[in-house]
């Protein structure tokens, strides 16, 4: 199968693409190294793809790709470049998102049209479309009212992948995966910021009073998801992609200093905009259309992102 994937020096992309190229598959990375966080951190995830055999990567943003000339015979779209952070959406870099996050993904969708050998178009979503939904855990059909302008972007860029298929036949899919986690996450991420910090012993920054709950998937689960979705994702569909549980922040310290063996000094902040109380995904529909059913348990995952992070700190 030839892939394109798009965001692969990220932490989810390089994972995506270095799955497939265990299975033998073609892929084309495609990736921007916008500045939303340090360049060799992203090197170090394209590290393990250079040089193997049916790679190719360019470094470029969509909106200047001849998208015409790299498309073809492409069966399977792998759409994981965003402009990330709930956090950052906010003021004058909204504009980023736009471009990132919603007027990227047009460009894209409008160059899959009529690809004779297009099987799926698969778009990587997030929980942050639900925002303050009531629903727990939360269903495709909960509603969905993004707290941050990062959601909104996540959000019409989903709604994008709908109109595209509904009116152009385009195979999209979207997976809105939760709290993603694991060896290579970014370090604006949580789990990075907590273990970083105690590696160093330093405070951990806590916004809020600790209560607040996740969903974690780990990044394993999250590629199975993703290549599930080429093959069994129904056209035009959503769908959840979580860790079938909920945690905590609190108890996910706790945890935390077990794996590490170190206790956590917190540095109390208040709660920030656009940070949503509670996710839980519903992954229901996953499980009967995908197949779909998360196998690693939160500590052993958590184990092989400290083990990564010890390496990638030297501490």
């Amino acid at each position: 199968m030839k892939s394109l994937v798009t965001g692969a020096a990220g932490f989810i992309g390089s994972h995506v693409a270095s799955r497939l190229l265990d299975l033998g598959h073609e892929v084309t990375g495609v990736d921007v190294f916008t500045d939303y966080y340090p360049r060799w951190i992203k090197e170090r995830n394209l590290a393990r793809l250079s040089g193997r055999p049916g790679f190719h990567f360019l470094e470029a943003a969509l909106e200047t790709l001849p998208l015409p000339e790299i498309l073809p015979g492409v069966e399977a779209v792998f759409h994981l470049a965003a402009q990330a952070g709930v956090r950052a959406s906010w003021g004058q870099s909204f504009s980023e998102y736009i471009k990132n996050n919603i007027q990227a993904t047009q460009k894209l969708l409008e160059a899959c049209l009529g690809l004779p050998d297009l099987r799926r178009f698969v778009y990587a979503s997030s929980s942050s479309v639900y925002g303050l939904t009531s629903d727990l855990p939360m269903k495709e059909t909960s509603p969905v009212r993004p707290l941050s302008p990062y959601g909104v972007t996540k959000l019409s860029a989903e709604q994008l992948c709908f109109l595209y298929y509904k009116n152009y036949g385009v195979p999209t899919v979207s997976l809105r995966f939760f709290t993603v986690y694991g060896p290579g996450q970014r370090p604006d991420m949580a789990f990075h910021k907590f273990f970083k910090a105690l590696g160093r012993d330093e405070a951990i920054p806590v916004f809020g009073d600790g209560r607040q709950t996740r969903d974690f998937t780990f990044i394993d689960d999250i590629v199975a998801a993703n290549l599930a979705a080429v093959e069994h994702g129904r056209p035009g569909e959503t769908y959840n992609i979580g860790g079938g549980h909920r945690e905590t922040l609190a108890d996910v310290i706790a945890l935390l200093e077990d794996v590490c063996g170190k206790k956590a000094r917190l540095d109390r902040q208040p709660v920030q905009k656009g940070d949503v109380p509670d996710t839980w995904a519903d992954i229901d529909k996953a499980g009967r259309d995908l197949g779909y059913a998360p196998a690693t348990d939160l500590r052993l995952g958590l184990e092989q992102e400290w083990k990564w992070i010890r390496g990638l700190y030297a501490f």
